[in-house]
């Protein structure tokens, strides 16, 4: 990334100074924004990309040419998911009362994912003109719901509707980036066949690994006295996640499998295992990792919206045929989500209907689509619009459920039952 730039104005962009200024500054506003984002309901993200869109025009208007930031977003991008997801791994507790939301929010996931994904590649085929397997590729990534803008948002709901948010927000980002890779083994396979056994293998490969890595490393880390660990393991993880991705496994159920059987080792080490763990230990490691870890997310992305942002070219936005690929996905995506959701949660269906963000993922998987499939001057404007539109309909039916909660609550005359932001810690 190259930042040894003058800018017309005098801002030197090669101080270390400056760059921590500015650094400093998008931290604080980001965390105004989450203030912000807790009373209004609006999503903390919008303002973050806002925010990078004012910068890069900011920076235009003083004379600073564009700089070359899609390495860096991409690596911010990496660790943001590993971060959020792993936040969302320590918050699920593993109970006999919590199977039925965990088995209805993975099948609304799944079938939303693959209605979305053909209904989306049938789309592509017919206005672009490209064929149906490239079609799949692209869409993809707009059929996965992201983690990284529903974790942070959906503190507000009733503790029920926010637990299934998180399960099947984290399933679609699992699942999705599976699909989007099996789909690219295909075109490197050249076979659905040698697709499906590599990945068959690569799946339970990734599982058997994840619980022996599991295993190890939480009775190793209970047994290290040193006040610097925390750090330690974080860095372990990510060599995990990043040599399980050079090795075509699935990587992001490594980080998940690892944060359940973390912050449930009471059902992982029974039996003559039990013997093995310290518990008082283990929940110790757990309470600060979880603190550590919703720091480092919230760091991360911070950071990679804000750097999104920058990137974006709101002239993509305004191609007539951008507009009608957006809206006709759009339509999709939600009338999927009112069936799915009608089919296995069929009492209330609000404001999960509108809460379907696309992010974090969509970027990452539209950045990785190989060179020899990639869409000639595909619209990014569709990408965008995509992004844009549904974090505002879930600013809508986020704003609209507090509005519905606060009337039930002053009719009953108390606050209606929220979950507490930090969880079950």
């Amino acid at each position: 990334m190259n930042i040894c730039l003058l800018a017309g104005g005098g801002i030197d962009l090669s101080n270390s100074y400056v760059l921590i200024i500015a650094a400093s500054l998008i931290v604080i506003l980001s965390y105004f924004f989450n203030i912000i984002a807790k009373k209004t309901n609006i999503p903390s993200v919008l303002m973050l990309i806002g925010t990078g869109i004012l910068i890069k025009y900011g920076m235009e208007s003083i004379g600073i040419g564009e700089l070359n930031i899609l390495p860096i977003l991409e690596l911010l991008g990496i660790v943001g998911l590993i971060m959020i997801v792993l936040e969302a791994a320590l918050d699920l507790e593993l109970r006999k009362d919590k199977l039925p939301i965990i088995g209805k929010s993975m099948a609304v996931a799944l079938l939303g994912l693959l209605i979305c994904v053909f209904a989306i590649a049938g789309i592509f085929h017919y206005f672009l003109e490209v064929d149906y397997f490239r079609s799949l590729i692209y869409a993809t990534p707009l059929s996965i719901m992201s983690s990284a803008i529903i974790i942070p948002s959906v503190g507000n709901l009733l503790q029920e509707k926010k637990e299934f948010m998180i399960y099947e927000s984290t399933f679609s980002d699992i699942l999705g980036i599976m699909l989007f890779y099996f789909l690219v083994g295909i075109h490197e396979s050249g076979s659905v066949s040698g697709a499906s056994v590599e990945f068959g293998t690569s799946l339970f490969g990734t599982i058997f690994v994840s619980l022996l890595a599991s295993y190890v490393l939480v009775l190793i880390f209970q047994n290290i006295q040193a006040h610097v660990k925390l750090f330690l393991l974080i860095a372990i993880l990510l060599l995990l996640y990043s040599v399980a991705k050079l090795a075509h496994m699935s990587p992001l159920l490594i980080i998940l499998i690892f944060g359940i059987v973390l912050t449930n080792h009471h059902l992982f080490f029974r039996g003559p295992l039990e013997k093995w763990v310290k518990p008082k230990e283990i929940e110790h490691i757990e309470k600060d990792f979880y603190i550590i870890t919703i720091e480092t997310a919230f760091l991360v992305r911070t950071f990679f919206f804000v750097i999104f942002g920058m990137s974006i070219n709101l002239n993509d936005l305004l191609s007539f045929e951008a507009l009608i690929i957006s809206g006709l996905i759009l339509l999709i995506i939600y009338i999927s989500r009112y069936l799915c959701l009608l089919a296995f949660v069929r009492k209330s269906v609000t404001p999960q209907l509108f809460i379907a963000p696309r992010g974090l993922i969509t970027i990452l998987l539209f950045y990785a689509i190989p060179h020899a499939l990639e869409i000639e001057d595909f619209n990014l404007g569709i990408l965008l619009f995509t992004i844009l539109v549904t974090s505002l309909v879930m600013t809508f039916g986020l704003i609209t459920d507090s509005t519905k909660g606060d009337s039930i609550g002053m009719s009953i005359g108390e606050d209606p039952v929220r979950i507490d932001d930090a969880g079950h810690h």
